[in-house]
């Protein structure tokens, strides 16, 4: 589970949270806050959690939701490919928050995409974006969530502007270096008993660079059966 930056005096309202990150020094962007405004968080915790305390909750099947101070560190660190228009791929979807944060930044004309290879998730981040203000875009097909292996991306719709992987990859998978634009940019936590955020960059030429932005702690990118055997 990735750190808790506060862990008392917990927001009980989406707004509340928000306004804690931009306090944090989380969110800069007055788009991103504007998003995850938009988006409330409460729609995608399952009920029994605490959806505005920055921590990660789980949401079965050996999976959690990431504490709301991550999905606002990759929405900054991705703001510049989430540009309307353009094309954002989110591995490991659950119950579908940062893909319809995604989509809102994308606008009608670009595409989101979540990937999940657990089918409950999927149906049940459906019904939760159909509840969101990201209704509109699942609506007119502007925003999809498939069964899939988020190991191999979704190459239908590639390449993508930028691209998130919600779980810890043991090294970052080819077919998703494969699938990032030129230009483009992946957000992906790798290793297993340390693990680093790191941020993928593909250069207009198409070579790639690789930084580390920070120690996390995700659950592993793995195979649906290992997660659901998973201790």
């Amino acid at each position: 589970m990735e750190h808790a930056l506060w862990s008392s005096g917990a927001s009980d309202k989406n707004k509340s949270m928000v306004e804690q990150l931009r306090r944090y020094g989380i969110i800069r962007s007055s788009k991103v806050a504007e998003v995850m405004e938009a988006v409330d968080r409460g729609l995608f915790v399952p009920p029994g959690g605490s959806p505005y305390f920055d921590s990660p909750m789980p949401i079965g099947y050996n999976a959690t939701i990431s504490a709301p101070h991550m999905h606002a560190a990759c929405l900054e660190l991705l703001e510049k490919n989430l540009q309307p228009g353009m094309r954002a791929l989110d591995v490991g979807s659950g119950t579908g928050y940062l893909t319809a944060c995604f989509a809102l930044m994308v606008g009608s004309e670009g595409r989101a995409v979540g990937v999940e290879h657990i089918p409950e998730l999927v149906d049940t981040s459906i019904e939760n974006i159909k509840k969101s203000g990201a209704a509109p875009q699942l609506n007119d097909g502007a925003l999809s969530i498939h069964v899939a292996d988020g190991r191999e991306g979704w190459p239908e719709l590639a390449p993508y502007d930028a691209i998130h992987v919600g779980a810890a990859a043991p090294q970052i998978p080819e077919a998703l270096v494969e699938q990032l634009k030129p230009g483009g940019r992946m957000v992906i936590p790798v290793g297993t008993m340390f693990q680093e955020l790191k941020v993928v960059d593909k250069k207009l030429d198409g070579t790639v660079s690789v930084r580390d932005e920070t120690s996390v702690r995700y659950v592993p990118l793995t195979s649906k059966e290992a997660q659901l055997h998973a201790n």
